[in-house]
């Protein structure tokens, strides 16, 4: 395996056990430049991402790396200079073969440089289920006539559940139908974000608003990171009115629903309320099965239908943490040149959930319940028996349960209880999760931001 196929899969272990936002601030830009002697040697584009990758994931990206390759000792990071050449990137994914021949790898196709559009993302190639056949119908809609239906569109749903691939699809779909005489642009916030600042830095504030609002289809993603900065509200409330007046079609996503982001603006949560709010549930296990076989069949792939079962049965998190745990076992038999069983499997999968539960403290599972409830962590943890916290401390109480597997006692403790109360909210939870959709979403939302605060 050469240096860029083992970065390539490194990486992808990371997209799922980070938050988007942070791997693409850190990691996404990153290279491996060379191996000497079981030193692997990581570039970064400055000394500031050197200096916090190195001391924030240097031990994660190792333990990943030894994962693919046992010969890799230790990390070396430096700033990749600008006279170093850069690997020329292939515009087209690598074309996976059948398990006899090379790997199943993929790369990234080129992005559209006017759109920003990822060809990789089509509607075609999305799997469609229960959980999200409401927000595809509108996708469908929308493409059919741009700007005058559903108009804002507002999709929302955890981390790692097909939103991008959805938003992207459409605006893909737009050029594909429409050729250039629809003009989509799709744009993280984090990106409008930076490109509010750098135009406020330089008084060029006019070069923004030509380039958001010269589109036929503004499409942003992760609108929640926007709360809270001023100058990016207002801009971005600006860019919106004057795209919705001139009948030009607003794509949204987003973790949470609107009235779910605390810190946005009045105004511009009424103007997202105002369009089509469509929820990306966590996938069921029909729909998981389905897009194992799909990734597959994309990669020219069969595997035992038992395994297949398996991995649908077991990782019910999201559909990036499937991609990845499916990578991994087509890596393996790809590595040990033997058709993956289901014993192995287990193991395999079992070790790769696991490593979530020992970077998890108690303590990160009460901020995260709090934080994704609005309470304060001692209301959590208090005698207070008012209805808005009895809910959010029972699944607390669950969560202690099901993700640290802590004993009742320690968890009536933490949570101010005794462990007779703590048996009471687990088992209460636990029969409720599975019959209860919005209750299960809620709970693999908090597990998200959990992971993200771990």
């Amino acid at each position: 395996m050469d240096l860029e196929q083992l970065w390539q899969l490194t990486l992808a272990e990371m997209e799922v056990q980070l938050s988007r936002a942070n791997f693409i601030t850190w990691l996404k830009s990153s290279r491996l430049l060379d191996k000497r002697e079981g030193a692997y040697y990581v570039g970064l584009p400055n000394n500031f991402a050197k200096n916090y990758v190195e001391d924030k994931y240097c031990k994660q990206l190792l333990g990943i790396m030894r994962s693919f390759d046992e010969g890799v000792r230790k990390l070396e990071f430096s700033v990749i200079q600008t006279d170093i050449p850069q690997p020329k990137k292939p515009t087209l994914r690598q074309t996976p073969t059948t398990p006899q021949g090379q790997s199943a790898i993929r790369f990234e196709a080129r992005i559209d440089p006017e759109t920003n559009l990822n060809p990789r993302y089509s509607l075609s190639s999305y799997v469609v289920g229960p959980s999200n056949e409401l927000a595809f119908a509108a996708a469908e809609a929308i493409v059919q006539a741009v700007g005058t239906k559903y108009n804002p569109f507002f999709v929302y749903g955890g981390v790692g559940v097909g939103k991008t691939h959805l938003i992207q699809g459409i605006g893909n779909e737009i050029v594909a139908r429409y050729k250039r005489q629809v003009k989509p642009r799709y744009v993280s916030s984090e990106k409008f974000t930076s490109d509010v600042v750098w135009a406020i830095r330089n008084r060029r504030m006019e070069d923004i608003k030509k380039k958001y609002r010269d589109v036929d289809v503004l499409i942003i993603d992760d609108i929640q990171f926007i709360g809270g900065k001023e100058k990016t509200e207002q801009e971005f409330f600006h860019t919106f009115n004057a795209l919705y007046e001139a009948n030009k079609q607003i794509i949204i996503s987003s973790d949470r629903p609107p009235q779910s982001i605390p810190t946005l603006e009045d105004r511009l949560r009424s103007r997202f309320e105002g369009g089509l709010i469509a929820d990306v549930g966590y996938p069921e296990y029909e729909l998981r099965l389905a897009i194992i076989r799909g990734k597959l069949q994309e990669f020219n792939r069969v595997m035992d239908e038992e395994v297949v079962a398996l991995i649908a049965k077991k990782v019910k998190k999201n559909v990036r943490e499937l991609e990845g745990v499916l990578n991994k076992l087509l890596f393996y038999e790809e590595s040990k040149r033997t058709p993956m069983t289901p014993q192995v499997a287990e193991e395999i999968i079992d070790s790769t959930i696991n490593s979530f539960s020992h970077k998890v403290s108690p303590d990160q599972v009460v901020k995260s319940v709090a934080e994704f409830f609005h309470v304060s962590m001692e209301d959590l943890t208090g005698r207070r028996r008012q209805k808005e916290v009895v809910e959010p401390r029972q699944i607390c109480m669950y969560l202690l349960r099901d993700i640290l597997n802590l004993s009742y006692p320690f968890i009536g403790e933490r949570m101010g209880r005794d462990h007779t109360t703590a048996i009471h909210a687990f088992e209460k939870i636990n029969q409720e999760v599975n019959k209860n959709s919005a209750l299960n979403q809620k709970i693999l939302m908090i597990k998200d931001l959990i992971h993200k605060n771990a």
